[in-house]
């Protein structure tokens, strides 16, 4: 299935605290046929069906390719330059507040990652996965799919309700405290 860059649709969701069975519901309503994981930690000590490989392997069964993608669109990234003080944070740290994501959509491996996200999704119907239900408490929208508004491409969150929302251009994209 070839689609041209103007018709494509790039899909978000937040596992958040759903079910193994209720994601793949959620995929299957969306006919989503590849899920591109963007966690930078693949793991989760609450949630294990989220886990790289056993999601990988829940996914495989349901007919839907698992491809982990959080070493370039993760929402961590391990370049302290890429952070606005500069360092690395250590421990639970809101990176919302602390990563540069303009610095970040700069960078050569991003970019790559991005175009490589573009392939896929031109070839089948792919989904972002990250670990935060809200989409505007996570990076995939405030990263990845600002990246994918500015080259015109359409990006939908999925919410564990079901429901779907296209995303919008972030006005202040760095004004991300969430008091």
């Amino acid at each position: 299935m070839e689609a041209s860059q103007d018709a494509l649709t790039i899909y978000t969701i937040g596992h958040g605290n759903v079910t193994d069975q209720e994601l793949l519901r959620l995929l299957a309503n969306y006919e989503i046929k590849v899920l591109l994981d963007v966690r930078s930690v693949p793991y989760s000590q609450y949630t294990h069906q989220f886990n790289r490989e056993l999601l990988s392997q829940t996914l495989g069964t349901a007919g839907i390719d698992y491809r982990f993608a959080g070493d370039y669109l993760g929402g961590r990234p391990k370049d302290p330059t890429c952070y606005k003080n500069g360092e690395l944070p250590e421990g639970k740290a809101n990176y919302l507040d602390l990563v540069d994501y303009r610095e970040v959509a700069k960078r050569p491996w991003y970019l790559k990652a991005i175009n490589r996200l573009l392939m896929i999704a031109t070839e089948q119907r792919t989904i972002l996965m990250c670990s935060e239900e809200d989409p505007y408490r996570c990076h995939r929208h405030h990263l990845v799919a600002q990246t994918l508004l500015e080259k015109d491409i359409a990006v939908v969150h999925v919410r564990a309700n079901g429901r779907s929302e296209p995303a919008k251009v972030n006005q202040e994209p760095q004004q991300l405290s969430l008091i």
